[in-house]
């Protein structure tokens, strides 16, 4: 994997952590991430390490996301089995599938395969085999609606 991989994959997991911090503490995006760029980062927490994350385009995926939610909740909401809804997943799921949700819609410089299993990576970080599966197939559907 190349640097710009690298920073990239450390950037979309900082962004999940990012969006569940904002969903959980409600506090001023500008805050939020001001945080992350000099705290977080690239920055050593508690003897873990974090590798740098390509800032700009964390930034996109956090705000991204915060300025789509509604459309993005509705996007995901549609590929859920019948009887769910985005509240019954728990809130790291909700993050991992809005950030995919969001890179498939606006970054089209991201190849929807990329996209895809980046973000069963990031599922690996927090959730078992069957998780990951859910994020692999939940985003595949919205790609096979979001880029024709």
């Amino acid at each position: 994997m190349n640097e710009r991989s690298k920073s990239r994959s450390a950037a979309r997991l900082a962004a999940v952590q990012a969006l569940y911090q904002l969903e959980m503490e409600g506090i001023p995006l500008a805050t939020l991430l001001h945080e992350f760029h000099q705290h977080r980062l690239g920055a050593t927490i508690e003897d873990v390490t974090y590798a740098q994350a390509e800032e700009s385009f964390f930034d996109d995926i956090v705000t991204g996301v915060d300025k789509r939610r509604s459309e993005i909740d509705g996007i995901v909401a549609s590929r859920l089995s019948k009887g769910w809804s985005l509240e019954r997943l728990d809130k790291p799921m909700r993050q991992i599938l809005r950030a995919g949700t969001y890179e498939l819609l606006a970054r089209k410089d991201v190849s929807t395969g990329t996209v895809i299993s980046e973000y069963v990576d990031v599922a690996h970080a927090f959730y078992d085999k069957r998780e990951a599966g859910f994020v692999n197939g939940l985003l595949d559907g919205v790609a096979k609606d979001v880029r024709k």
